[in-house]
């Protein structure tokens, strides 16, 4: 059986305590050997600077960075500059994705991640392995379930390596997305990603932005603990670690940590889902 990939998602810091908090998460991540980290671009590459900043930091460390890309605002020859430098970096995988339009910018052009999968092929050959975004409950925007499969496998034919879903917490819609991939033609691996359970607060705030459903019996039991953290971490954790168990048994390919710039629970996670 092929060993299962593991992976790490930052975001960069807006202060400088963050940024020198996170010289520790990656530290203490990085001894768990994952096969690399990646690092978020705001949207409308809002987060540029900081984003290219960090990855030539962790490059210039030695360790494995796939910066997140999009065009945002920016036009191709910015876009080909910045791919040159991350090339002579060292860096060889790019997280490809269309990118979201800043409130206020609604004029922006949106240019499609396969557009961007296909631009840098062009240029790049197959120097970078190309990640693309993946979404088990369909992508808010997405007309219906069918188009959001027709528009991740154009993705794949236009060059991308392996995809990686939005977090979710139910094993079962990444069963039926992934046998809905293979019918669609789809035979890239599709990686699981995985959001550990802190602050429920925020938990549910950003899920109803991105699309990802919490189950409601999850809701109700989460509820109970209210703003005791320290429980619903615990509990989180446990739940996590079993669903990603779950995942891994049936044949999910890897998973890759939505860390929030934190060492646990990832950490803890991964350990338990590797013994």
């Amino acid at each position: 059986m092929t060993q299962a990939r593991f992976s790490f998602e930052f975001f960069p810091p807006k202060t400088d305590v963050g940024r020198e908090k996170l010289k520790d998460v990656r530290r203490e991540l990085n001894a768990l050997k994952p096969a690399f980290f990646s690092m978020t671009y705001g949207a409308g590459g809002s987060t540029r600077d900081n984003t290219k900043g960090l990855v030539l930091e962790m490059r210039a460390e030695g360790l494995s960075i796939a910066p997140h890309l999009s065009f945002g605002g920016d036009d191709e020859a910015s876009m080909l500059e910045l791919l040159h430098e991350y090339k002579n970096a060292g860096v060889d995988r790019i997280v490809a994705l269309r990118g979201d339009i800043p409130s206020g910018m609604g004029g922006m052009q949106l240019v499609y991640a396969n557009e961007l999968v296909a631009f840098i092929r062009k240029h790049f050959g197959n120097h970078f392995h190309l990640e693309v975004a993946a979404y088990p409950e369909i992508h808010p925007q997405s007309k219906d379930y069918d188009s959001d499969i027709f528009y991740l496998k154009k993705k794949f034919d236009d060059g991308a390596n392996s995809a990686i879903t939005q977090y979710f917490f139910n094993a079962d819609s990444y069963f039926y997305f992934r046998d809905a991939c293979v019918k669609a033609g789809i035979t890239q691996p599709i990686y699981v990603g995985l959001m550990p359970i802190t602050n429920f607060t925020n938990l549910k705030r950003f899920s109803a932005t991105c699309g990802a459903d919490i189950p409601r019996w999850l809701t109700q039991r989460l509820d109970v603990y209210g703003d005791d953290i320290a429980s619903i971490t615990a509990f989180g954790t446990e739940f996590i670690i079993k669903l990603g168990q779950q995942l891994l048994a049936e044949g999910a390919p890897g998973i890759h940590f939505y860390t929030m710039n934190q060492i646990e629970p990832s950490r803890a996670i991964y350990q338990a889902l590797v013994k």
